[in-house]
């Protein structure tokens, strides 16, 4: 199992426990997480939730690289592992606060997205990797263009590998509503869940629901738009691994990469404030 649960008085802890591969997604993931959420709908017990990524290095770094997802021909159509990820794209109403701590990046969007409000650590950083690959950041960018100002995820989504949006400044803009010390995202998280658990059920679904209402004609739309967008902007498969493999060559020789194959990733450790020198993020 590579999605933990613990529920205990009405909240359900969701940890994503792939700490090896910086709890990147993989199809097996993909599906235990929305059977979770699944699951969650008719567990009575269960009043709000908390998501969290095991390890304390990422909350979550997108899609597995090492998993194989066949694509259509057709512009028109994707298979996207990743769009059924999350509690929303599940019918689950029940209210979900993100914990993160280290890295967000790229396909944890999906996740971020559909959380009601995020709780973070002050070493959480948060980027979008795909424009540097040679990719379409479509499914990523329309999230965080309704959970941030225009400019500011417009600067995230353009900017790629060469700038990390740090916790302040998330907090600052909106994007995070509460900041604490390394390593407490989950338990401060786990008591705000607490909170919305010991009110009535029934009035907090629906408030989550009348929440989302006013978002999803605006959200419907953009997503129908996204295949095309990724179909039509994408380099070819083999112009983005070869864009992966330099950017790992480059890594190695500065160690704070962790290589092709843990998520959507650029990076690992190496969070310094030095823009693009030696290929290290800027963090603002």
């Amino acid at each position: 199992m590579t999605v933990r649960t613990e529920i205990e008085d009405g909240v359900a802890l969701v940890t994503l426990d792939r700490p090896e591969r910086h709890n990147a997604v993989d199809l097996a993931t993909a599906a235990e997480l929305a059977d979770t959420w699944r699951a969650f709908r008719f567990d009575d017990t269960v009043r709000a939730a908390v998501l969290t990524g095991a390890g304390g290095r990422a909350f979550c770094t997108g899609i597995d690289r090492s998993v194989d997802v066949p694509q259509p021909s057709s512009p028109y159509s994707l298979d996207d592992p990743l769009l059924r990820i999350g509690p929303k794209a599940n019918d689950l109403w029940k209210p979900v606060i993100a914990a993160v701590e280290g890295m967000a990046c790229g396909g944890a969007f999906y996740l971020l997205g559909e959380a009601e409000f995020l709780v973070a650590a002050e070493n959480a950083t948060f980027f979008d990797p795909h424009t540097t690959y040679g990719m379409v950041s479509a499914y990523e960018s329309l999230y965080m263009a309704q959970r941030m100002p225009y400019g500011e995820a417009a600067r995230l989504a353009l900017m790629g590998t060469a700038e990390r949006l740090g916790a302040l400044r998330a907090y600052q803009i909106g994007l995070v509503s509460e900041l604490t010390a390394p390593g407490a995202a989950a338990e401060v998280a786990r008591h705000r869940a607490a909170v919305l658990a010991a009110q009535p059920t029934e009035a907090v679904q629906g408030t989550v629901r009348a929440l989302w209402a006013a978002k999803e004609a605006a959200r419907a739309q953009a997503l129908a738009h996204a295949p095309q967008l990724i179909a039509l902007g994408s380099l070819p498969p083999d112009r983005q691994a070869a864009l992966f493999a330099a950017r790992k060559r480059q890594g190695e020789g500065h160690g704070d990469e962790p290589g092709e194959g843990h998520g959507d990733q650029d990076g690992g450790r190496g969070h310094g404030q030095d823009g693009g020198r030696s290929g290290h993020p800027l963090v603002r």
